[in-house]
């Protein structure tokens, strides 16, 4: 077996929960401001914000919410997410994070799937809250109702089982299928904020302008946990707004920029870049998705800094590889971080693979998930053999330990960094009267990475593409809506029934 190891040297696994994790860094700075919501300028300092969480920890407690039960959230980046995701986890709770974006459909089915008692929310997104939660109590953050939540203050972490209690429950669409449940324990999301922070290079006093959602694995662990447990503070977006983070960037004097490959492409090319002083960014690290070293090199040339990348999954915690600036190879998803093994094998024989020959990523260390809710299949086929993660992508390692992604063995679809899985499209656009048969792939997409597009096949009374998209602006959320729609006469599949989606891609690859 050819085993790679980390070139970092491990960090030690101490026995805290994320919250206690995150205190600690908060402790010796209570007057400092560790929270800023963007828009309006407010703060909190980190004594306000450790009250609160203790303050709501007891109030969901009192109210039959803490240990054992679990608590939605679906809100933009704002400061009381990260108190409200620290309460439920003081309290020996689980949270489940929504995307914002859902629609009712895709709310119900995370409620439903993760057993959420209770659904917090803003008042923007209450109708489609309330709309998908059906009998579940539905309260909008900021409102006299929410207020009513906090409590007497609990003054330690509930005892919970650090390996094994489910603290968060992102939902990930895995290698396959459609969105599951990703059991992360207390002891994934600590280790990983600890390999961030060592292998990364993290400072104290950094301070961040974070527009990756928190629901999301990458906002969740790098930005709201790294920053507020390393020392360092978070300036909250609820979205991403070019002007706005600019002027974050600069007025924090930030030192460096979490982004998104499509960030990338801003930043790397849109005129506004010259009209604010950056002078104080010293790295740009990307992640997410794949960002080729031509566009690396052009964002690092356009800002005077060093252009980093790393890889990671909900379901590593979320970060695997990363990249030091001292060490910087553009173009590589970088070296894996401490306390991580990688493999290389062939996805056909299962045969382990050496430097500089192409098979299926694995991985193993402590950030790991524990494995999908209520689908003890799909962990079976995701961690095998003694606790390897199979990643689905195709990778290369070199002499150096530079991990290189080439493709996606995964069917996947990332656009803009969200995954789309083709099996959800498909059953949209099938169980439509009039369609027989369907097949989405991605069509690569220099700012996007990855646009959804679907080949139909239509019977009698089929509908037209306005029709569609009408159905899909309703049922799904906007990263997952149809680019392009294509008519043919059949969809081509393997003989076990299989799409043989290379084909597909082959033939788009063909029209240039």
């Amino acid at each position: 077996m050819t085993i790679f190891t980390s070139p970092f040297a491990d960090v030690a696994l101490n026995d805290q929960s994320i919250t206690e994790r995150v205190f600690a860094g908060l402790v010796d700075r209570p007057d400092e401001v560790v929270l800023i919501d963007g828009p309006s300028g407010r703060t909190m300092t980190a004594a306000a914000f450790m009250d609160q969480v203790k303050r709501l920890a007891g109030g969901l407690t009192a109210a039959g919410l803490g240990a054992g039960h679990t608590v939605a959230l679906m809100a933009p980046n704002i400061p009381e997410y990260c108190v409200i995701f620290h309460a439920v986890a003081w309290a020996g709770g689980t949270i489940t994070t929504l995307n914002p974006t859902y629609t009712a459909n895709e709310v119900k089915h995370q409620l439903s799937d993760s057993q959420a008692e209770i659904l917090l929310t803003i008042p923007d997104f209450m109708d489609t809250a309330r709309a998908g939660a059906g009998d579940l109590d539905v309260i909008a953050i900021g409102t006299p109702e929410f207020a009513a939540l906090m409590g007497d203050p609990l003054a330690a972490q509930v005892p919970v089982d650090l390996d094994h209690h489910t603290v968060v429950l992102p939902y990930s669409s895995g290698t396959t299928g459609l969105p599951k449940g990703v059991m992360l324990s207390h002891r994934n999301l600590v280790v990983n904020v600890d390999q961030i922070i060592a292998g990364g290079g993290f400072y104290k006093g950094e301070v961040a302008a974070g527009f990756l959602p928190f629901f999301h694995i990458y906002g969740m662990t790098v930005i709201m946990n790294v920053h507020l447990a390393g020392g360092g503070a978070v300036v909250t977006l609820p979205r991403f707004d070019l002007p706005l983070f600019l002027q974050i960037c600069q007025d924090y004097k930030s030192r460096r920029m979490w982004i998104v490959p499509p960030v990338a492409l801003a930043l790397a090319k849109h005129p506004l870049i010259d009209n604010y002083d950056l002078s104080s960014i010293e790295q740009v690290f990307s992640g997410a998705a794949p960002l080729g070293a031509e566009l690396s090199n052009a964002v690092g040339n356009r800002l005077n800094c060093v252009s980093l990348q790393g890889y990671g999954m909900t379901e590593l915690s979320p970060v695997s590889h990363l990249t030091e600036v001292a060490a910087n190879r553009p173009g590589a998803a970088g070296q894996a971080c401490p306390n991580t093994l990688c493999r290389i094998v062939d996805p056909e024989s299962g045969a382990d693979l050496g430097v500089g020959q192409e098979g299926e990523l694995w991985i193993k260390g402590p950030q790991v998930m524990q494995g999908y809710l209520n689908n003890p299949k799909a962990t079976a086929d995701t961690i095998v053999e003694d606790g390897w993660l199979r990643t689905g992508d195709i990778a290369m390692i070199d002499a150096d330990g530079y991990m290189f992604i080439v493709d996606r063995l995964k069917e996947l679809i990332k656009f803009k960094g969200f995954q789309v899985a083709p099996a959800e499209l498909e059953a949209t656009l099938v169980a439509m009267d009039g369609i027989t048969d369907a097949a989405v792939i991605g069509l690569p997409d220099p700012e996007c990475g990855e646009k959804p597009i679907a080949f139909v096949v239509k019977g009698e009374n089929a509908p037209d593409e306005a029709a569609i998209n009408k159905i899909f602006d309703e049922t799904l959320a906007h990263y997952k809506q149809l680019h392009q729609i294509r008519w043919v006469d059949e969809i081509p599949k393997s003989a076990s029934g299989k799409i043989l989606r290379r084909f597909l891609r082959d033939q788009v690859a063909a029209e240039g």
